[in-house]
């Protein structure tokens, strides 16, 4: 079948195979050229098929030469729908990993569960004995918690109504955009599936387990952002959870002590990703930081963000952290420099200037190519089968 791009909204409900595929041997490629790392050896990564999840994979894997077990939610080809693009990224890492000598498996299913921690673990026993990281890279806008009640997400701010200018993507258009404050219940569910608890409870099946390295050491994923998003994003619903996993970063090094090992977050920069493009005022502010940054030659995408992390911060002989212990990639984002120019253009930026100050063009590729879609050197006219195995998966 030739298959096409359909987006819905800030959904893309198709994804090929071939783009998916080359979008991970580029990935790859970066990683080999920088070099190796020195880092982990048998590496488990929660959330192993996209964004900053495959990116650590593939450090892992093709920095560090680990072998990676990764767990991923995702759904294969059926009838005239393709696969999800993490199912294609997860088949194209393993390709790449088998011709590298390296081992490779993957579990699909809901991390959150009881089942699927309980299989993982069984894994890693089995093929590995131990791991030595662990990264934790899951955004899901709902979670089933263990005592069966599922939770579902909010981005919202607290107190009070948020209004600011917003973007229109399809249109190129500046808008404005209001958001109703959370309810408590809200800020509370929104931790219950974005904060630090299942994250907790993987490290805790772990080491109960005995499949814990001594040493070993555990990464989290969170965003802090700018001064324009702050109100609707880290002072609010989203901003909590993220508060939460952070606490709960501290919990967990009090946890891995008798192993000697440590939880880490990594505060990484904003990019395009399926989630972020349906937050209010976010794209327009990822359009501006990307010109921005591209003008300064400091623009970093997943795999360039978790190399540098990997390699700068987090296997130093003694990891460099904020005064709070967190790893910081968003050190440029946060540059002040950039975030002068960004808070300059934002009050000037309208209808008759977007285009001066907002790199759509950049914008839309990476989100196209989060589907494996306007990928350079894919002949997007040919036919292609929608049905890929991922080979460690039955």
């Amino acid at each position: 079948m030739v298959i096409e791009p359909k987006v819905r909204g800030f959904i893309c409900t198709t994804a090929h195979p071939v783009g998916c595929r080359e979008n991970v041997k580029n990935q790859v490629r970066y990683v080999q050229e920088k070099g190796a790392i020195a880092g982990g050896k048998k590496v488990l990564v929660l959330g192993a098929s996209t964004g900053y999840g495959l990116a650590s994979r593939i450090c892992s894997a093709f920095g560090c030469g680990a072998a990676t077990v990764g767990v991923a939610f995702e759904k294969p080809a059926s009838g005239n729908r393709t696969a999800s693009a993490g199912w294609y990224n997860t088949a194209a890492f393993e390709e790449e990993a088998v011709k590298a000598g390296l081992y490779a498996k993957t579990i699909i299913g809901d991390a959150f569960s009881q089942e699927i921690k309980e299989k993982t673990i069984a894994l890693i026993r089995a093929d590995l004995g131990q791991v030595d990281t662990v990264i934790y890279s899951i955004a899901a806008p709902r979670r089933t918690a263990p005592d069966g009640v599922t939770y579902s997400s909010v981005l919202k701010p607290i107190g009070e109504t948020y209004s600011d200018k917003n973007i229109d993507l399809k249109n190129r258009a500046v808008t404005n955009v209001s958001v109703a404050p959370a309810t408590q219940q809200e800020i509370a569910d929104t931790v219950k599936v974005m904060g630090g608890e299942d994250w907790k409870l993987w490290m805790e099946a772990l080491q109960d387990a005995g499949v814990l390295a001594d040493g070993a050491v555990t990464v989290a994923y969170s965003y802090i952002g700018p001064k324009v998003t702050y109100p609707l994003y880290r002072a609010g619903t989203i901003g909590m959870a993220k508060e939460d996993l952070e606490a709960t970063a501290k919990e967990i090094t009090t946890l891995l002590q008798p192993l000697g090992g440590h939880a880490y977050v990594s505060v990484n920069k904003a990019l395009v990703t399926q989630s972020s493009a349906a937050i209010p005022v976010v794209p327009l502010y990822i359009t501006m930081l990307f010109q921005l940054m591209k003008e300064k030659g400091l623009h970093e995408d997943c795999i360039a963000q978790i190399y540098r992390m990997y390699q700068d911060k987090l296997y130093q002989d003694v990891p460099v952290v904020d005064e709070e212990g967190r790893l910081r990639v968003d050190d440029w984002e946060l540059r002040e420099d950039i975030q002068t120019a960004i808070a300059q253009e934002w009050a000037q930026v309208n209808n008759d200037n977007i285009a001066q100050y907002a790199d759509f063009d950049g914008y839309w590729k990476d989100f196209y190519n989060l589907f494996g879609f306007a990928v350079d050197g894919v002949d997007y006219s040919a036919d292609v089968s929608a049905d890929v195995k991922i080979p460690s998966v039955e």
